[in-house]
């Protein structure tokens, strides 16, 4: 757009922190203002006006502060500005400014059209902007449209880099006389006189491109963006991925107004501001912005670390598809929800699923006096309940307000009963309501289940059959302090009934307590005994404090599975037998989509040929038992397809069995043992577990070495446990008589071969499953 120039005020602004490049990058409040006026018509300079500013929060020192106000003294008595005054603030010295340019102006009397003129965009973009942003103060109008010099500059060379430029080359370019420039370090803080000569010799740069020969026309001002406008984005759209930024660390209950307000003086593109959710539909205090261009984006880096409140605020490079990914819907019935501009969207969690329009409209309607009575805009039509494909509702719904005080109003019912619920509102906006509809609408990310985790693991249901045994607690609302001693002294005369290592403390992906934990019990009976003696009792962490009351459930050891496996566990619907499965109140994990997880035949250890050489083990290879189905057995490394919402048992608590974690009813079938002939001396006792994992062993089996007996009534369950030395002496007798195992009673003698030898002629005695 092009506008008519009559004035030009060229500025400079100097701050108690860096210059140059880095002017604003590090949050350091403003301390001077200088500019003079330029008439465009006539080629006529004004006077140079010198504005001090008395920092609110400075970081002087006490003996500079003694000096301050000599230093203050001596700038206005040597400076080369025509007129020097101060400001006991911000607020203070941009009304002043406006004020006096207003003035001069008028007296002047050839036109009232006034921009301003700066050298690059950090002065207006970086500085007087953000701060006034941060301090809640209005900015006058008059900084809201600028020109920047380099630009003007560059339309008359284009060859110049407009990063590159600097005063003093634009002077030499245009023949402008000029101090040869002071080596500065960018870091630290500009002088005032250096401001003050700054100032004009930008002024005679400015009539050097208005004077013959250039004549050039300041037409085309830069624009400051002074309202977030919100929008809709389509998948469809291309965004550029050098126009898109992460924010990370925002307050939980920041919404997209914070964001535009901290990233003020940068123009955000229409709806360019999306909060990110967890997988629980929480905000994760991450936000993705999308600005107008690259050049707003490299200015809005150079705010990592800038501060929103307390809280300082990490700044990231991202990509369009990272930002399609949440902004971006394809549902027109959400496009038309949002089509309604200068609305405010407040968010509603905890809904009946039987809640009406009419029921919302009542809740927001009903109040003891009129400011209490908050309408909906549009009526029905201002809400949005959100459901799953089938057409369920999930409980959450998206309102419409006309403005500000009414959303406000209607947050007030924070918590207010709809019905038999309490329900949570939360302010929103309209990239959070894509994301929620997305989340609900879009198909399964993994179509298909992906490989298995390990070849011989069984065909399991991820859900667990009704009526499944529940011999397990499930202990919820756990002080994060808690440890496994004080969840034994919780439990208190039940502790005598918890099988060995029967206490699974559940973590998060970062490691910490999740608040939730799982107990083996020796019978359902005494399970169900302690879920209702314990139930909501209080339990209190290390040292007595942080004392919560704990929910005690009992569950199965498949349901104690499905979570360790990723999946969520509702008990509020643990004990209906009658709803179909999707309401007994358990979901698959989350990377899941099928509703069972079926996993394809074991392969063959073996080929036919050879295991025809290796009775009875050949066959066992050739053709891996199979376990039972139900039979939880999942491996850690099933943590490698969860999302990050998984949940995973924490190693002190959890069963040391290598590799698995099994369910507490053990197995009676038949096996056979396993002789590894050749094996190389570097194997270790590790390296023959992993080989046999997934085949399994009897609890109560014996060691077998030269003074041991085996199993008394079943020779194929025998195990070999403790590694156990033997001398050459030992070992002699063995070699010659081929055997290594002695049996008690009517078992006879069972031969193997030694299985891996040491440096030093030292058998070891290994484990096998």
């Amino acid at each position: 757009m092009t506008a008519q120039v009559d004035y030009l005020a060229v500025l400079f602004t100097t701050t108690s922190g860096a210059s140059g490049d880095l002017l604003g990058s590090d949050e350091k409040e403003l301390l001077q203002l200088v500019w003079q006026l330029v008439d465009v018509k006539n080629k006529k300079l004004g006077r140079v006006n010198n504005l001090l500013i008395k920092p609110e929060l400075s970081n002087l020192t006490e003996e500079k502060e003694e000096t301050g106000e000599e230093v203050r003294e001596e700038e206005e008595n040597g400076s080369s500005a025509d007129l020097v005054s101060r400001a006991t603030n911000l607020e203070s010295a941009l009304n002043q400014f406006h004020l006096r340019l207003t003035n001069e102006v008028n007296s002047t009397g050839a036109g009232t059209s006034v921009y301003l003129c700066t050298d690059g965009q950090l002065h207006i973009r970086q500085v007087i902007h953000p701060e006034a942003a941060g301090k809640n103060l209005l900015v006058p109008e008059c900084f809201y449209s600028f020109f920047d010099l380099r630009k003007e500059f560059r339309k008359n060379f284009p060859t110049s880099d407009v990063k590159a430029l600097d005063v003093h080359f634009m002077a030499e370019s245009l023949n402008v006389p000029v101090d040869p420039p002071a080596m500065l370090d960018p870091a630290a803080m500009l002088a005032p006189e250096a401001a003050v000569q700054q100032v004009q010799t930008m002024a005679s740069i400015v009539l050097a491109l208005l004077s013959e020969p250039l004549c050039h026309m300041f037409s085309h001002p830069e624009r400051v963006s002074e309202k977030f406008e919100t929008g809709t984005c389509s998948k469809m759209e291309k965004v550029c991925d050098n126009t898109v930024i992460r924010a990370r660390g925002l307050p939980w209950q920041s919404s997209d107004q914070d964001i535009a307000r901290f990233f003020r003086g940068l123009n955000i593109a229409k709806g360019g501001a999306a909060l990110c959710l967890n997988a629980q539909g929480r905000r994760n205090g991450e936000a993705l912005v999308r600005f107008v261009n690259e050049e707003h984006r490299d200015l809005a880096l150079q705010r990592h670390k800038h501060h929103m409140g307390n809280r300082y605020i990490e700044v990231y490079k991202a990509t369009g598809e990272d930002f399609l990914k949440i902004a971006g819907g394809t549902s027109n019935e959400v496009a038309m929800f949002l089509s309604r501009e200068d609305q405010v969207i407040v968010r509603m969690r905890g809904l009946p699923f039987t809640a009406t329009h009419e029921q919302v409209l009542d809740f927001f309607a009903q109040g003891e006096g009129p400011k209490d009575s908050c309408p909906v805009s549009g009526g029905k039509d201002g809400i949005l309940f959100v459901r799953y494909p089938d057409g369920r509702p999930t409980g959450d719904a998206f309102v419409l307000f006309a403005c500000d005080e009414q959303a406000q109003c209607a947050l007030r019912k924070h918590k207010d009963i709809l019905g038999k619920r309490y329900i949570e509102l939360f302010k929103s906006t309209a990239a959070e309501v894509q994301q929620v509809l997305n989340r609900y609408s879009s198909a399964p990310l993994i179509p298909v289940a992906p490989a298995p985790l390990v070849s011989v693991l069984p065909t399991v249901s991820l859900l667990p059959p009704p009526g499944s045994v529940r011999d397990c607690l499930r202990l919820r609302g756990l002080p994060y302090t808690a440890t496994i001693e004080d969840i034994l002294t919780f439990l208190g005369e039940f502790t005598q009934d918890i099988r060995p290592h029967g206490v699974h403390m559940v973590l998060n992906q970062q490691g910490r307590p999740s608040g939730d934990c799982f107990i083996q019990m020796t019978s359902a009976e005494r399970a169900f005994l302690a879920s209702q003696r314990l139930h909501k009792q209080v339990m209190s962490g290390q040292r007595g404090v942080n004392s919560r009351y704990v929910e005690v459930f009992p569950c199965s050891a498949e349901e104690m599975g499905l979570v360790l496996m990723g999946g969520s566990l509702s008990h509020t619907h643990a004990h209906t037998h009658s709803r179909s499965r999707s309401g007994t109140g358990l979901s698959p994990p989350p990377c899941l989509s099928p509703p069972t997880y079926s996993f394809t035949p074991a392969p063959t250890v073996l080929p036919a040929e050879a295991a025809a050489l290796y009775p009875p083990i050949g066959q066992m290879l050739l053709t891996p038992r199979p376990l039972p189905p139900g039979h939880a057995y999942y491996p850690p490394s099933a943590q490698l397809y969860m999302n990050y919402a998984a949940y995973y048992p924490s190693p002190p608590g959890s069963p040391n069995t290598v590799g698995f974690f099994p369910s507490p009813s053990p197995l009676s079938s038949p096996g056979g043992l396993v002789r590894m002939p050749g094996l190389a001396y570097s194997n270790g006792v590790k390296d023959l577990i992993n080989a046999m994992q997934g085949y399994q062993y009897a609890h109560e089996d014996g060691l077998i070495h030269a003074h041991g007996p085996v199993n008394a009534h079943d020779l194929t369950r025998t195990l070999l446990t403790q590694p156990k030395e033997w001398s050459p002496a030992e070992v002699g007798p063995l070699l010659s008589s081929g055997l290594i195992g002695q049996s008690s009673g009517d078992v006879s003698l069972m031969p193997l071969s030694p299985l891996m030898t040491k440096p030093g002629g030292q058998y070891l005695d290994l484990t096998l499953l």
